[in-house]
């Protein structure tokens, strides 16, 4: 019998969590989002990733993550190919590193969103090309450069800020804290006892934060809020958590962003930012959702134009 070997070795990074970007990396991604934003504004057409295509893995369902990936490498002159459970057998019949070498065949990038961060980690171990991190457990890095990307467009600067997210210490805040340590934005979660972000991730963003001059603060108060320059939320039970519904909306309640918790910030100016879907009357009111402060919607299209610029990073010529 031959012997079956690993594809060509990688020469190319994976995008897995913000936590393996250097600084200088996720600035340039921020400005080059900026610039082909800006661009396609103008009308001017891209053809950066040219003739290559993307895998597109879902083990969860979506809206913003498949339509900006699709969209994104569509205007990027690439094409992508939408791959949901049912059409694969990732982690049942066929082994995570199996179906990696042979989507390293065909394509030239795989974005995966799943639910168990390992499954991420172990395509990029095993593809010989790009592997894209669209969501998991642990990390949700594309959305927090969409983050920042909004945060600078509104705020136009992001060294010195301070984000308060307020919620559920999950993935979103896990990148959030890896993307404020390395742009220099002090990042506050509140959150509930017991619900607070990974202790290994707060600690490295503490030692990240010491060369930007970035603070890290893990609060169970909500006037921890104070002085911040952007609210963040997100849904109380993620997608896999219903079962947990009925008991988070018990334990989150007197986390709720709603006008008196803006007010708690101290700034009129204060942006709310949500990666949405949001459960309007949950964790945020309809009167915040819909406010001038909200840039929500910014946030959702800056999807596109974020993992533009990571994808022409990570898979261009």
């Amino acid at each position: 019998m031959p012997t079956i070997t690993k594809p060509t070795t990688k020469t190319r990074k994976d995008l897995t969590s913000l936590s393996d970007v250097t600084t200088a990396e996720l600035q340039g991604w921020l400005d080059l989002a900026l610039k082909l934003k800006a661009e396609k504004k103008a009308g001017k057409a891209h053809s950066h990733l040219a003739g290559k295509n993307l895998a597109m893995i879902f083990q969860k369902s979506s809206t913003r993550t498949r339509v900006s990936f699709e969209i994104a490498m569509r205007q990027l002159g690439g094409g992508a190919l939408f791959l949901s459970n049912n059409d694969m057998q990732l982690g049942r019949g066929e082994t995570i590193s199996d179906t990696a070498q042979v989507l390293s065949r065909y394509c030239d990038g795989i974005m995966a969103r799943v639910f168990a961060h390992s499954d991420i980690t172990t395509l990029a171990k095993y593809a010989s090309v790009p592997v894209i991190n669209g969501l998991s457990d642990y990390s949700h890095p594309c959305q927090a450069v969409a983050d920042y990307q909004t945060i600078l467009e509104h705020k136009k600067k992001l060294k010195g800020l301070t984000l308060a997210y307020v919620g559920d210490g999950n993935n979103v805040a896990h990148s959030l804290l890896f993307g404020g340590a390395k742009l220099g934005v002090s990042v506050t979660i509140v959150c509930p006892q017991g619900y607070e972000p990974q202790k290994s991730v707060v600690d490295q963003c503490v030692v990240d934060g010491k060369e930007t001059g970035a603070r890290v603060l893990v609060s169970n108060d909500t006037a921890a809020v104070k002085g911040a320059d952007v609210i963040y939320t997100d849904v109380w039970a993620s997608m896999g958590q219903e079962k947990e519904h009925a008991e988070r909306l018990r334990i989150f309640k007197d986390y709720q962003i709603n006008a008196g918790l803006m007010a708690k910030t101290g700034k009129k100016d204060a942006l709310f930012m949500h990666c949405l879907p949001a459960h309007r009357g949950e964790e945020v009111t309809d009167e915040v959702v819909d406010s001038p402060n909200s840039v929500v919607f910014d946030e959702a299209e800056n999807r596109l134009h974020a993992q533009k610029a990571i994808l022409v990073s990570l898979m261009g010529r």
